[in-house]
């Protein structure tokens, strides 16, 4: 079982529950404010920081723990109420229900309905979620797409079979079944070993900048789908028109108690992550990753200027 994250490297389990053990004494009395979390990545920072800024609008009393730990984590303080709401990606919910293998993950209502409904069960509420895949994908550098008008996967698969790939990828994506051999059983390839550069990590940086500056070899590379660094690398990203990938699209979960305590966060945060599209969330991610600024202030100056928050 894999559990994604938005795009950086997971932090160690040994971290993640030292921050879990921390937060349980944080959150020993009643009268406590909303706890709010994330990933360790910089989608994570940045939409955590949307929802803590939101709530703060609201009048509502916050506790921030960006940056927690990996999925797991975070899905076992959620259940637990140490923590009351966090975002999470709908195509997580095929492992959370162990129906990986279910097609449903694969379209975006019906991931987002499945997960919807199986966690009301468990005292969970699924808000409404952005309408962009952070999916895993594959980047081709600009100047090989352009020359061979390389577009979409059924492109890409040409391309492989033509001997002009070389792929970097982790080793994650190149042995799960559901990455790159879902790939390449919905496109009818098969990428040689020898031309693959397998790295144990999950970083896509690493691998979209040996891609874009040919690294090793490398012209391509694993990337996600709101990769704040894709534009600014001239890579091309590979389309999914057979939708070979579970779709991951980011939403708040929150626990039912916090909802009912506070009825006003869905109707506060559901026009934010509406207005989350693939381009907006790239153009956010990077100015993160690339320019450098902070994910809590790029943050608030798009809820500002989007009207937002005051």
């Amino acid at each position: 079982m894999f559990l994604r994250s938005a795009g950086l490297p997971r932090r160690g389990l040994l971290a993640g529950a030292a921050g879990l053990a921390l937060l349980r004494a944080a959150r020993a009395g009643e009268g406590r404010p909303v706890v709010v979390a994330s990933k360790s990545d910089t989608e994570g920072a940045l939409t955590g920081s949307m929802i803590a800024l939101c709530l703060e609008d609201l009048g509502i009393p916050v506790e921030r723990r960006l940056g927690l730990g990996p999925t797991l984590i975070l899905r076992t303080a959620l259940l637990a109420g140490e923590v009351d709401i966090y975002p999470e990606y709908t195509g997580n919910g095929a492992f959370f229900t162990g129906t990986e293998s279910d097609p449903v993950w694969k379209e975006a209502a019906g991931a987002y309905e499945t997960i919807r409904r199986a966690d009301a069960a468990r005292g969970l509420v699924w808000l409404p979620r952005a309408p962009a895949n952070n999916t895993w994908l594959i980047a081709v550098r600009g100047s090989l797409a352009r020359r061979e008008n390389l577009v979409s996967m059924a492109d890409f698969a040409g391309a492989v079979r033509r001997g002009l790939i070389r792929l970097a990828a982790s080793t994650e994506f190149v042995e799960s079944p559901a990455a790159l051999p879902s790939f390449e059983a919905a496109y009818g390839f098969a990428m040689p070993f020898d031309r693959i550069v397998s790295l144990p990590g999950g970083d896509t940086a690493v691998t979209a900048r040996a891609a874009a500056q040919g690294i090793s070899g490398v012209n391509a590379g694993m990337v996600y789908g709101t990769d704040g660094a894709l534009d600014a690398l001239d890579l091309a990203v590979m389309t999914d028109p057979k939708g070979a990938q579970i779709v991951y699209e980011v939403a708040p979960v929150a626990r039912q108690a916090v909802i009912e305590r506070y009825p006003a966060i869905p109707g506060k945060l559901g026009p934010v992550f509406a207005g989350l599209d693939a381009a907006t969330l790239r153009r956010l991610n990077a100015r993160v990753t690339v320019d450098g600024e902070v994910a809590e202030a790029v943050a608030r100056r798009f809820l500002r200027e989007s009207g937002q928050i005051g």
